[in-house]
């Protein structure tokens, strides 16, 4: 395998992790904490009330979690993050997301 091979196969595994989805109902608290958006603080809501038991959709999330609103959670989606394997609906992708 050729030096060019090795650097498009590093190139395209890492490109798959940068967009891998995280589970919000299986994140970690250092994955939350990696959130755009959310602090120490909304990390351990999170975590509080996802004890209490797992999160069915992305109105759970905002309804149970003091700080989520419909912006935050249409932006964590576009980060890509899911509940339960679900994108929060009508937010943009990081294909349709503006380049900054």
């Amino acid at each position: 395998m050729g030096i060019r091979s090795l650097l498009l196969s590093a190139a395209l595994l890492c490109s798959g992790t940068a967009f891998a989805q995280i589970d919000i109902n299986k994140a970690t608290e250092a994955e939350l904490d990696a959130i755009r958006g959310v602090g120490p603080a909304t990390t351990r809501r999170i975590l509080t009330e996802r004890a209490h038991q797992p999160f069915k959709d992305w109105a759970d999330l905002v309804a149970r979690v003091h700080g989520i609103g419909r912006a935050s959670a249409a932006s964590f989606s576009a980060q890509g993050y899911t509940v339960n394997g679900q994108p929060y609906a009508g937010a943009r992708t990081a294909a349709s997301a503006p380049a900054r």
